[in-house]
């Protein structure tokens, strides 16, 4: 019986391929970048084609690499950027547009009257999401009405809409089955949470037609067959998931309570919250953890805009560190950060605060400030960020966080992390492996098809790689937020 996993984690700059084995151990990785295309201000759009092409071509890679063969590969799962939409025509199987990512504003306009109007609380209830151009639904609602003909092709039947990973799926089974995961339609704006059902109330709102939806299906279980003449041979595509709900998973966080934050250009913090979706009253989104079977599982989560961001601004933007790992050093020169606060809030702020108007600065310089103590600050506004959303989780959750287990390019920062336990609070967990969001893709697609038989399985292939204890004085925690607070204060509004 064939044993090897592949993982396609599409993401929003590359797509990757890892192959894993049984024990969750990484045989081959094979990633392309692709380009991305800013026709307007705000706007960010990519060409689902070459999503397609490079995806395809690392999948084809990552098995060559790993020696193996069609045959080997006991099933194929999907992780995926989310929100990021793509509309296409079902005959012709070509995108009528190119796809418009997550990042993209153009539908801001759109979702403040949203947000103003009689349907704003309706939405919130229904979705657990903010009001947002972030999601998908506006998205997919300006291409019906401002691409040439779509209405038309909509009328007919003709088109199929999609998050990336629907237009993946739709591709590797050569257009047989169009579907997506209950992870991804959550994000939509369109799928109401509790039942997780296309909601005819929020279609009729935004004008979309149910015709163009996919199936919403679990996010484990045999969605397909991709064509034999991909990969020699068909494999099973059996586990989907949105990024960071795949990273949820695959930290193992299946019990509530459980919280990872993923560390990247940004900060995505989860915390599963079992069987039941909870509201949120700090800004905070309600989203599904994932389905496995009948039981569906939620979260809570927090988005930060800028982490690792701030440390590129460092190296491109001042010119303080040549290299972004160069940034623990230079933070290790200081005893602490000298007074100084840094709010790289460079494109608003994001949870629990929700300021697109908050712009960054740098607050209590004096002539003894220097390099060092500017990037001591820089690394402490991530993790006082990624506090705030946490105290948030735990007031909205009313469950007692434990540990808080961390992934990503800058959870490799070992000052970051220990500052990360001193402002939460709590054990920061690192694991060996940080894939874990083409593992958690692993993971459920392997449970489809009986690679592994439940997620207790899995215990054996995630191991710590240190763990981070609080260490720093409480006064000096109250120290340090309380600036952070008065630093954030200042930041609020300043262009609007």
């Amino acid at each position: 019986m064939a044993q090897a996993i592949l993982a396609l984690d599409q993401g929003t700059t590359s797509s990757r391929a890892i192959v894993f084995d049984q024990g969750g151990r990484i045989l081959a990785v094979s990633q392309k970048e692709f380009r991305q295309y800013f026709p307007q201000p705000g706007w960010v759009e990519h060409d689902a084609d070459e999503i397609w092409q490079t995806q395809l071509s690392t999948a084809k890679s990552a098995i060559r690499k790993a020696g193996l063969q069609a045959a080997d590969i006991a099933a194929i799962g999907i992780t995926n950027q989310r929100e990021t939409t793509v509309l296409w025509d079902r005959q012709t199987g070509q995108p009528i547009h190119h796809a418009i990512v997550w990042q993209d504003r153009r539908t801001a306009a759109v979702c403040r009257r949203l947000a103003a109007g009689r349907y704003a609380a309706e939405i919130r209830n229904r979705t657990g999401l903010v009001i947002d151009a972030y999601f998908s639904g506006t998205k997919l609602a300006w291409l019906l009405q401002n691409v040439a003909g779509a209405k038309e092709l909509a009328k007919a039947g003709r088109l199929a809409f999609g998050t990336v990973d629907s237009w993946l799926l739709w591709k590797l089974t050569g257009g047989a089955v169009h579907a997506t995961d209950v992870t991804n339609a959550s994000r939509t704006m369109l799928c109401n949470i509790h039942d997780c059902t296309w909601d005819a109330e929020l279609l009729k709102v935004l004008k979309i037609p149910v015709s163009v939806l996919p199936r919403i299906s679990s996010s484990s279980e045999v969605f397909g067959q991709t064509k034999s003449e991909l990969f020699g041979g068909s494999i099973p595509v059996a586990g989907i998931a949105g990024d960071q709900q795949a990273a949820l998973f695959g930290q193992l966080c299946l019990k509530p309570g459980m919280v990872k934050n993923t560390y990247g250009t940004g900060c995505f913090m989860l915390m599963n919250t079992g069987n039941r979706p909870k509201a949120s009253t700090r800004s905070l989104l309600s989203t599904v953890a994932w389905r496995i079977g009948n039981r569906t599982e939620y979260a809570l989560e927090g988005s930060v805009f800028v982490a690792g961001a701030v440390v590129q601004w460092l190296r491109d933007g001042l010119g303080i560190i040549r290299r972004s790992a160069d940034v623990e050093a230079l933070a290790q020169t200081v005893p602490d950060n000298g007074g100084v606060c840094l709010v790289p809030a460079f494109s608003g702020l994001g949870a629990p605060h929700w300021d697109p108007w908050a712009r960054g600065l740098i607050a209590g310089l004096t002539r003894g400030s220097s390099a060092g103590h500017i990037a001591r600050a820089a690394l402490e506004s991530i993790a006082l960020q990624v506090a705030d959303v946490l105290d948030a989780m735990k007031a909205d959750s009313g469950i007692r966080v434990t540990s808080l287990r961390v992934d990503g390019g800058a959870a490799v920062n070992n000052t970051l992390m220990q500052m990360q336990a001193d402002f939460t609070g709590v054990p920061v967990v690192r694991p060996q492996v940080f894939e874990t969001t083409a593992l958690g893709a692993a993971f459920l697609a392997g449970l489809a098809v009986g690679v592994w038989k439940t997620p207790a399985d899995f215990d054996a292939s995630w191991q710590v790689d240190r763990t981070f204890e609080p260490q720093m004085k409480k006064a000096d925690v109250e120290r340090i937020r309380g600036g952070w607070e008065k630093a954030l204060e200042r930041s609020r509004g300043w262009a609007e």
